[in-house]
């Protein structure tokens, strides 16, 4: 599960904007407007979650869920260490 803010985080950390997003995640812009303007949990197509969870994964973003150990406790996304990231980097360049 993701939340819109850990969305519009993760967009920040990577410095892209939602049209870039929107290609490597093979989703359209207004998708990812709608994504970001919810309010929560992101709830959509199931689909459509996991391309976008791909795409940040595959651009070394990591996902923080709700009770995972991190130093505040709570949701966030951070970018995975260089040897990880470049693991699962694709083949598509950042903006």
């Amino acid at each position: 599960m993701i939340t819109a803010a850990q969305l519009r985080a993760a967009r920040a950390l990577l410095g892209i904007d939602q049209r870039r997003l929107a290609e490597l995640s093979t989703l359209s812009v207004p998708t990812i407007q709608r994504m970001e303007a919810s309010e929560g949990v992101i709830r959509g197509n199931v689909d459509s979650l996991m391309k976008l969870i791909e795409a940040l994964n595959q651009n070394g973003l990591e996902l923080i869920a709700e009770g995972t150990p991190s130093q505040a406790g709570g949701r966030g996304v951070r970018l995975r260490s260089t040897s990880s990231a470049s693991q699962g980097e694709s083949s598509s360049k950042r903006d």
